[in-house]
């Protein structure tokens, strides 16, 4: 691994702290993320013609950001109750966000977009690696590091899963470009109310045990991280091929796409034909419930599985899949999402870190957000990477590319699979439809 220099670390809190958003409880969608870790991405850029500027610059715009975002300047607090339950919420305290300024001086642009795997380099580009959010107590909801390479720029944020999910991640990030370019108002400001919902009521009471509590790293072993661009042409003719196979034009190009690496993934594995397979597929709640507008600061994601036995799911083709999962995301209505929170509430579930079974795949990101649109002032972004906390065997990543209207696929696999994958004539016809 490259080696990473580090210059300056400060807090940076925002310009005028906010009187109307002093306090924004959390919702199960929030909670129930509270023993992983931080959402981590981060785009790389050329270095703009005058860098000796660019640090104070993006400390500046930074802090006028987070005028319009305080929960990310702010930190999460507790009420322990008698029963023995605790409450979160944020407290919007503008104890600033973490900005550090690092260099990596012998490495080039090139270093990171050429090699076919994601050099783990990258890894070093990211702030709060192991940190649960459930910690945000004490430590900063928002953490940005500038590194400086020979002829780019790497900006990435570390964000609280508990406050933010991938939209409002990188909302966050579009107006903070804006603001960079010189905007003095954003052009979709956040909206922080929460939804109600009948018979729910703040601040949510869940019961935490001390564990909980304990720091406890996963390491999740040797891993591989590949991307797989496919051109707006081909991802055309997959789902074509999907919707040709079912009879049906439903399939979205989405669907298509992640059954063809959930086909291939377990097919490489030689599972037996009678094993019961799964994909976990990451629904956005903000298009499904009327409540939530598209600026819904928070997290608006919902967890569905889909499964099919992987003899089913490799011999009944790339079609059978697409639609299975089609059903899965058609079925999940409002209702659903409005049973599920009533649901969470008297039965709290919180996600925890650990290895995934060999017969699962764990999907996230979406190819909606608006990654490449974020000119800081001097252009757009000519790559987007994640973090290590982004890195668990069979963890399937789906994100706009450069161009408009491709898609990158990002895979994490054992050495084994991903090396198979390569070699697998399936898969790469399947990449040559």
């Amino acid at each position: 691994m490259a080696s990473i220099r580090f210059i300056s670390s400060r807090i940076i809190q925002a310009g005028s702290r906010s009187k109307e958003t002093d306090r924004i409880d959390l919702t199960p969608w929030d909670l129930k993320h509270l023993l992983v870790g931080y959402l981590q991405a981060g785009l790389l850029f050329h270095k703009p013609k005058l860098p000796e500027a660019l640090i104070h610059h993006l400390q500046t715009s930074l802090s006028r950001t987070l005028d319009f975002f305080p929960p990310l300047a702010g930190r999460l607090a507790t009420i322990e109750h008698e029963d023995k339950t605790t409450s979160f919420f944020i407290d919007c305290n503008n104890a600033g966000a973490l900005f550090v300024h690092a260099t990596a001086e012998n490495v080039n642009i090139s270093d990171l977009v050429e090699p076919v795997y994601v050099p783990e380099t990258v890894d070093a580009f990211f702030q709060l690696d192991g940190v649960k959010n459930i910690k945000g107590t004490s430590k900063p909801l928002l953490a940005v590091q500038v590194t400086e390479l020979v002829d780019g720029i790497f900006i990435t944020c570390s964000a609280n899963h508990s406050v933010v999910d991938g939209a409002s991640f990188w909302h966050f990030f579009n107006s903070w470009s804006e603001i960079s370019r010189g905007f003095d108002y954003l052009s979709r400001p956040p909206i922080f109310k929460r939804p109600l919902i009948d018979d729910i009521h703040y601040p949510i009471r869940i019961p935490l045990q001390k564990e909980h509590i304990q720091e406890r790293f996963f390491q999740p072993g040797n891993l591989k991280v590949r991307v797989f661009n496919f051109r707006k042409e081909s991802i055309v003719r997959i789902k074509r091929k999907a919707n040709a196979e079912m009879n049906t034009d439903k399939i979205s190009s989405l669907q298509a796409l992640l059954s063809l690496f959930w086909q291939s993934i377990m097919r490489i594995r030689q599972m037996d034909p009678n094993q019961e397979t799964m994909i976990f597929l990451v629904i956005g709640v903000r298009q499904k419930l009327q409540e939530l507008p598209e600026e819904y600061f928070g997290n608006a994601i919902h967890s569905a599985e889909v499964s099919l036995k992987a003899g089913e799911l490799v011999e009944k083709g790339l079609g059978n899949a697409a639609w299975e999962i089609n059903q899965v995301v058609a079925n999940h209505r409002e209702e659903n999402f409005i049973n599920f929170v009533k649901w969470w509430v008297n039965s709290p579930l919180l996600f925890q870190t650990g290895p995934m079974m060999n017969y699962a795949l764990l999907t996230g990101n979406s190819p909606r957000f608006d990654i490449y649109g974020n000119d800081f002032g001097w252009g757009r972004p000519i790559a987007m990477s994640h973090g290590a906390e982004s890195k668990c065997d069979g963890l399937v990543t789906v994100s706009p590319a450069v161009e408009e209207g491709d898609i990158e696929i990002k895979v994490c696999l054992s050495p084994e699979t991903i090396q198979a994958m390569e070699n697998d004539e399936d898969f790469i016809a399947a990449l040559n439809i």
